[in-house]
């Protein structure tokens, strides 16, 4: 992205910003709420404490991975909607290694555990890749199914062969100690659940950069996503860059499920009070543009956004559902790229004179 371009790819998600937040305050207007106080209160709930804030962490953490797995598919040309199956796949992997492998030094068992569900959610990917990439069926419809075999796949095994044997409740054993991230702020109290995934987040999100913009192998998944039969004319390997694709995205979606269990839960629960982090990655992906630092941002305003909604609804009396209409007016706006545009003065005309001067400078 030229010096020339960034502030017009940054003014559509700005806009779109703002325009969700001024319609969640009409809202808030219509029903009788202040919007001062309501975003007041959001702003609290994320950002009030250093608990509040931890906790706004904890739920950028998985977005930050999700949105870069969508993105990274994305530009390829694939449209990865089964990253929920993915981050259930690395989920179990992570909650199978970190007990069954209690006993191994930290050293060993923490990036044991954490390649495993990398692994595993690259795996749960291959299948609609392989898929696409040698048959061309449409990776849509595939791992829509992968994300339901997924699920109860690990209803079974999480009620049957890895359940507690101290319990009858659905979850399995803990990990091991050695198989935990660091919460570097537990120190100050058990609440704080922030981990140092969220350093493995923003670590992710600057390496898939380096791929997509500084190696060959990106180069051509970007290549191929903008253009397969060029690609394939140029002599790239289509088919490989699909499937490459395909599992680092799979492998993005099963570090945000790995890093849940070895972070936050120590075990892995029957997956319901997860779900959902997959498809909010699309989200994330759309708002930032597919840029991974453009996600770390978005991850990073809709975490804000969730944790705050939690305290709207008990501080200033506004239903946690206005939100998620905020949210949805943002994603729509994005969507609606071309719309938001001509919504902002001279944005056009400057664009045009940009490209215009590019054409005579190259």
């Amino acid at each position: 992205m030229t010096e020339n371009k960034w502030w017009a790819a940054l003014a559509v998600p700005l806009a779109a910003i703002a325009l969700g937040l001024l319609i969640g305050a009409v809202l808030m207007l219509v029903t009788g709420t202040n919007p001062i106080l309501g975003y007041g209160a959001l702003l609290r709930g994320s950002f009030g404490s250093a608990v509040d804030f931890s906790e706004t962490l904890v739920y950028v953490n998985p977005l930050i991975f999700t949105g870069l797995s969508i993105a990274v598919a994305y530009r390829a040309g694939l449209f990865n909607i089964g990253a929920e199956g993915q981050i259930i796949a690395g989920m179990l992997a992570a909650a199978l290694i970190g007990f069954k492998f209690a006993g191994l030094p930290r050293l060993l068992h923490l990036p044991l555990t954490l390649l495993a569900g990398m692994g595993a959610g690259a795996f749960w990917a291959a299948v609609p890749g392989y898929l696409k990439a040698k048959f061309g069926v449409h990776e849509v419809v595939n791992s829509i199914m992968m994300n339901y075999v997924a699920l109860h796949l690990s209803h079974y095994l999480v009620t049957g062969p890895l359940q507690d044997p101290k319990t009858t409740l659905p979850y399995s054993p803990d990990i091991a100690p050695t198989a935990r991230l660091w919460r570097f702020l537990a120190p100050f109290g058990e609440q704080y659940r922030v981990n140092t995934g969220i350093f493995i987040g923003v670590a992710a999100a600057f390496l898939v950069y380096w791929l997509l913009y500084k190696t060959t192998a990106g180069y051509e998944i970007r290549a191929v996503g903008f253009n397969p039969p060029a690609s394939d004319y140029a002599g790239m390997d289509t088919s490989a860059s699909l499937a490459k694709a395909m599992l680092i995205s799979g492998a993005l979606a099963g570090l945000a499920g790995t890093v849940q269990v070895m972070g936050i839960q120590f075990k892995f629960l029957d997956l319901f009070g997860f779900e959902g982090f997959g498809f909010d990655g699309i989200a994330v992906a759309l708002v930032g543009k597919n840029n991974p630092f453009g996600i770390l941002a978005t991850a990073f305003l809709f975490g804000t956004l969730h944790r705050g909604s939690q305290t709207m609804q008990a501080m200033a009396g506004v239903p946690k559902e206005t939100i998620g209409i905020v949210q949805a007016i943002i994603i729509f706006a994005v969507a609606a790229e071309g719309l938001i545009q001509g919504w902002i003065p001279g944005l056009g005309r400057l664009k045009a004179f940009f490209a215009k001067k590019k054409g005579v400078d190259a």
